[in-house]
């Protein structure tokens, strides 16, 4: 691919901060769009991808073709999320799902590899911190394909976690890194070992624009709901491989929802790791329902009282709605929803689990701070990726 690379300065400005960073621009020699190749595989990246797939539609020099991993295959859990947000249909689909991390990312690294030889793109844009993303942003890096990664910055400084390597490593690789706050810029700067030439720019979370541009379409899902209840969602597998630790987080809702209704869209993996303790759902007073789509799910933070989750993308999309979350964990990325109150750490301890929602339900919810950019964070990646041309 001919192109002219030239290097420059960038500033970001802070009121509190003054941050510089070595940028690059690449210029192509001809008049052709610019070539994305988008890597999704998890529910929260279709969401991020609704808003900027909608913002690069918007430049006529931009073309995007879409890779789905299929990391996440079920209906309810990928394509719903297609169909009611309106994402353009995967060019690809590699239906790669159900295998430990290193099979997954290395099948995953295979498969993107192969598009990207027949593609041969401008850009790859991975989101997030999924499998999909490490295996999209190493292809692209092996080829000398420029990364453009989605989310940067954010750290739970827990690397036992296998989001923390995925997020580490592919900011350590992409060329151009788009921050959804002042603080995971700060902890770009602070570790200092991106790649040379590497751009940071503090575009704000995409997920608020979702969220803006989708709460008008929000519908209710089925059966009816009690008119005030708790929505909780929990996933992870630090807290459902663990048969000791899964009873006791339900144990704690089970506790909860003695006070105030418990209703809990169900995740695949959990079922799964529930039936392998003989929990019977039908029996309990936890009210679960099915894994449902990115619309149903905004009605059910915008008429719950409280949010609890393992979610890192449901805390920023409970704090969107006006609503506190008790997060089912011992760390979290969005440390600036802590910090401010709007957020409490919990894990899985059912009297710290009870006490944090007896407190939380009684307390008025007035989020007046911004913390992730003015809904327009879609429209400043766009507007980035075009002006590389």
């Amino acid at each position: 691919m001919p192109w002219r690379v030239s290097t420059f300065f960038t500033y970001t400005h802070n009121p509190k901060k003054s941050y510089f960073c070595t940028a690059f621009k690449l210029k192509r020699l001809n008049s052709q769009p610019i070539k994305i190749v988008t890597i999704l595989g998890a529910r929260p990246q279709f969401i991020k991808a609704a808003a900027v797939s909608n913002a690069l539609s918007q430049h006529p020099n931009i073309q995007e073709v879409i890779i789905h991993t299929g990391q996440h295959f079920d209906r309810n859990m990928s394509q719903l999320f297609f169909e009611e947000m309106h994402l353009p249909v995967p060019t690809y689909q590699l239906d790669i799902h159900g295998l430990p991390h290193g099979a997954l990312t290395g099948r995953m690294m295979e498969g993107i590899e192969s598009v990207l030889l027949t593609e041969q793109p401008d850009w790859v844009m991975v989101y997030g911190d999924t499998d999909s993303t490490l295996a999209g942003a190493l292809a692209a890096r092996k080829l000398h394909i420029p990364v453009a990664h989605v989310e940067s910055g954010l750290r739970s400084f827990n690397e036992a976690m296998p989001e923390e390597i995925n997020r580490i490593v592919t900011d350590r690789i992409s060329d151009l890194l788009f921050c959804p706050s002042e603080t995971s810029v700060s902890h770009l700067h602070n570790e200092g070992r991106l790649a040379a030439n590497a751009r940071i720019v503090m575009c704000g979370d995409v997920m608020k624009d979702a969220a803006r541009r989708f709460t008008t379409l929000m519908t209710p899902p089925c059966p009816p709901l009690p008119d005030r209840f708790v929505l909780c969602t929990f996933h992870r597998a630090e807290n459902v491989d663990n048969p000791q630790v899964l009873r006791q987080l339900l144990t704690a809702l089970e506790q909860v929802s003695a006070t105030v209704p418990v209703v809990c869209p169900l995740h695949p993996h959990t079922r799964k790791s529930m039936e392998g303790i003989d929990y019977d759902t039908e029996k309990s007073s936890i009210r679960f329902i099915e894994p449902v789509g990115y619309l149903e799910m905004l009605y059910l933070l915008n008429h719950s009282s409280l949010v609890m989750t393992d979610s890192g993308g449901l805390q920023k999309e409970a704090y969107y709605m006006g609503r506190f979350c008790v997060t089912l964990r011992n760390e979290t990325e969005w440390t600036e929803l802590v910090e401010c109150g709007y957020n409490r750490i919990v894990g899985t301890n059912p009297d710290q689990i009870l006490n944090a929602v007896n407190q939380l339900l009684n307390t008025p919810t007035e989020f007046p701070v911004e913390l992730y950019g003015n809904g327009h964070a879609a429209e400043i990646i766009a507007e980035t990726i075009a002006q590389t041309k």
